[in-house]
């Protein structure tokens, strides 16, 4: 079982709850793989994933990641940043992840921003399926990581609350700036 010791033992607990074998998952950064390879692992050989980032380094690791767990023929990582996955996803989503900040051990100015982030989140609403979850990792301790958690806050803020739950995740008591998680379910 999972603590609630970090976001991403949070996110997982969320996602053995909401997903199934056969559904449909995104990680629409998926920097070393191993979110989409924890999600993959539930929803199995019946389930499709998308994974997406900007840097190659990150999408080859993640494709070789999934080869290696047998997960090549229902996955499909793209090398294109997140705003444009209507481009790419042509099924309902089930549950989606996003960290944002850098990919860690590589060059750490290349981080997300909030245009491109929301944009993203924009184009998710479009094609979740019912009772579906967004999980967004937001890492502040970066510069522009506070701007661009502060600025996904305001979007998500705005969401009809007919339509979607939205929750924000916080430790309190941790030092050295810990990452904050907005959680978007979609309700039914």
């Amino acid at each position: 079982m999972e603590d609630f010791n970090n976001v991403n033992s949070i996110i997982k607990l969320i996602a053995k709850s909401k997903l199934k074998n056969g559904d449909t998952v995104l990680d629409a950064t998926v920097g070393n793989g191993n979110d989409i390879l924890y999600l993959m692992k539930i929803v199995g050989e019946n389930g499709f994933g998308y994974g997406f980032d900007i840097q190659e380094v990150a999408v080859k690791k993640t494709r070789r990641l999934l080869a290696e767990n047998a997960y090549e023929n229902n996955s499909e990582i793209i090398c294109d940043g997140h705003e444009n996955l209507k481009l790419y996803i042509n099924k309902k989503i089930d549950f989606a992840v996003f960290n944002l900040g850098y990919l860690p051990k590589a060059d750490h100015s290349i981080i997300t921003r909030s245009d491109t982030t929301i944009e993203a989140i924009k184009s998710i609403m479009d094609i979740l399926s019912k009772t579906s979850v967004i999980a967004l990792a937001s890492y502040v301790g970066h510069e522009g990581g506070m701007e661009e958690f502060l600025a996904v806050k305001s979007f998500v803020q705005t969401l009809d609350q007919k339509k979607y739950n939205v929750s924000i995740f916080n430790f309190l008591n941790q030092k050295n700036s810990p990452p904050k998680l907005i959680i978007i379910e979609k309700r039914k």
